[in-house]
């Protein structure tokens, strides 16, 4: 019986990863077939030459290359500031937090992890309201609150995998360093916090894909369909996510449509490589770690 329920199990394993592996391939093939032939220099920069769209001689208005530039300023910026926060509070907690305080931020983190992106993008709003009567004329809707609201969004995530990290620290490296002479402080940042490098930067790389996807949020911060490159981080900006879904919901002919598809494929490819170098930098450092 008990090799009977290993052998289902098994089999449900390799069922599922199939199943998953089939759904992947199927969604990356009805992208290149349906956008395939969009990828080129005009989707990018339209009527504008690439070289002066690169320059920024020309404004490019009929291309995604001020989406695709505005979505790795917002992904960099909001990963930028939720990692110095999302890793000193993970810190805080699986090292310093006790007792009911512990208990209770780790209720309100996993609420917040929780949250519809909705709720975080009309919390955005919200303080862009506050900002303009404030400073009329001055702050509105920018690529600065949009970053600010996604790094709302991912900072769960990171405070989580970097408490996770620490707390499954052995206690016999634990206690390596406390036992000739160091102190908490230099037991987090020479011992503990190299040992699990690695594992918090799997965390980041989970933040990373989670602030490139989201559209709800852009939309009520920032993002419109067409505003060149972004020249200041107090102006609105293009991204690509938004730009799918206004495509995909309001376009006029299916040249548009396929459009749509060719952003959705340079999405992935930016996500890739975002993943990629993310994961390199990581076996880097894990290589480095072990000698």
């Amino acid at each position: 019986m008990k090799k009977l329920l290993e052998y289902g199990l098994i089999i449900f394993s390799w069922t599922g990863f199939l199943l998953l592996f089939l759904i992947f391939f199927y969604i990356i093939g009805y992208l290149l077939y349906k956008g395939g032939d969009t990828i080129g220099c005009e989707l990018l920069f339209g009527d504008v030459p690439p070289l002066d769209g690169l320059l920024m001689r020309k404004p490019v208005f009929d291309g995604l290359f001020p989406a695709m530039i505005g979505t790795l300023a917002l992904v960099l910026i909001a990963v930028g500031i939720a990692i110095p926060v999302g890793v000193t509070a993970g810190i805080y907690m699986a090292e310093y937090g006790q007792g009911k305080t512990k208990q209770i931020l780790s209720v309100l983190f996993d609420v917040l992890a929780g949250l519809p992106s909705i709720v975080v993008g009309l919390a955005g709003f919200s303080l862009t309201i506050g900002l303009h009567r404030f400073f009329p004329g001055k702050i509105g809707p920018c690529l600065l609150i949009s970053a600010l609201a996604l790094c709302f969004l991912i900072l769960p995530y990171l405070i989580r995998s970097t408490q996770m990290a620490l707390e499954s620290v052995p206690l016999s490296l634990r206690q390596t360093a406390p036992a000739i002479g160091a102190t908490q402080l230099q037991n987090i940042f020479y011992v503990l916090l190299p040992s699990r490098l690695p594992d918090i930067l799997g965390g980041i790389i989970l933040a990373i894909g989670r602030a490139a996807e989201d559209t709800a949020v852009i939309m009520l911060t920032g993002v419109v369909v067409s505003a060149g490159l972004p020249r200041s981080l107090f102006e609105q900006f293009e991204a690509l996510p938004f730009y799918i879904y206004y495509i995909s919901s309001q376009y006029t002919n299916p040249a548009e449509l396929q459009m749509g598809f060719g952003a959705a494929i340079l999405l992935l490819t930016i996500c890739a490589t975002l993943f990629i170098s993310a994961f390199l930098l990581k076996q880097t450092l894990s290589w480095k770690l072990q000698r």
